[in-house]
């Protein structure tokens, strides 16, 4: 990582009105790319499917995969104006990017966006299971029968999906990494619904993974910490995301740019003997678990 980077120690005041969010209208925007960070091979002619890719911890992790020789299939919401971003932002590396619109909280969908990475990109060899959404209630009662079901139809059934629509195409290698967060370890007072399928991912990489050992593909996590992503200002107040990231250890919170170099090394020969696992990157909150 480059240590001239000035990272931002606070966040203005904001907040967007519409989930997922939009990084375009974000302020600052999020930091994806060391500019001066060079490519090395490490995964020359891969290629990545990336739900949530558009924007965010995905942008971040599509480019230095693209960096790497990868080329990129970005599954996503209705964000269009940031994936187009993306997409252009890959393409300039020389490498390929398609674009894949749609609900993966619907398995029919998966297994489309699969069929049609297969399609243009002929493979995959890395599934990354980005996507995610959050609706902050004051209380358990607050959280409606229709938020419960659309959160853990994005977070964790989306997840289900997706892996079962792209394993019969995964060949010995292969390797699938799943964004958990902090909150699956020590909670949140008003996530509590999305807290909970964070802590299902664990468990779900943990147990994914000894199920695929014996055909050679690993499974891991990352648990960011309080990461600036358009999830943020569209999922908290005004007054919220001006004291976002503050509480932890280092005093602010992290960017994109931060994990992509962890998710970089889980899909990495550098990682071979590494499943199961969650690696934490969360400003220097000591997790045990």
């Amino acid at each position: 990582m480059n240590e001239n980077f000035n990272f931002p120690m606070s966040i203005p005041k904001q907040h967007q009105d519409k989930q997922p969010g939009f990084e375009t209208l974000m302020n600052p925007r999020p930091i994806f790319e060391d500019p001066n960070c060079m490519g090395s091979e490490k995964l020359m002619n891969k290629v990545a499917l990336i739900t949530g890719g558009d924007s965010g911890i995905g942008r971040a992790v599509a480019l230095a995969y693209a960096r790497e020789g990868a080329d990129i299939a970005i599954v996503y919401l209705n964000e269009h104006e940031d994936a187009a971003e993306t997409k252009k932002l890959v393409c300039a590396k020389g490498r390929k990017c398609i674009l894949i619109p749609g609900d993966i909280g619907d398995d029919t969908f998966c297994v489309n966006a699969v069929s049609q990475t297969i399609k243009e990109l002929s493979k995959i060899d890395i599934l990354i299971n980005n996507a995610g959404e959050q609706h902050p209630q004051n209380s358990i009662e607050d959280i409606t029968k229709q938020q419960l079901e659309r959160t853990f139809k994005t977070n964790i059934f989306g997840m289900f999906y997706m892996v079962k629509a792209t394993l019969p195409y995964l060949k010995e290698g292969a390797t699938i990494i799943n964004t958990s967060s902090v909150t699956a370890y020590k909670g949140h007072k008003s996530l509590i619904d999305y807290s909970s399928t964070k802590g299902a991912i664990v468990t779900f990489t943990r147990s994914l993974a000894l199920s695929l050992t014996s055909r050679k593909i690993r499974v891991n996590a990352i648990a960011p910490g309080p990461i600036w992503t358009p999830l943020i200002p569209s999922s908290f107040s005004e007054s919220e995301v001006g004291e976002f990231g503050r509480n932890t250890p280092m005093g602010r919170p992290g960017q994109p740019v931060e994990l992509a170099e962890t998710y970089l090394f889980l899909a990495s020969n550098g990682a071979s003997y590494i499943s199961g696992e969650t690696i934490h990157v969360n400003g220097c909150t000591v997790i045990n678990g």
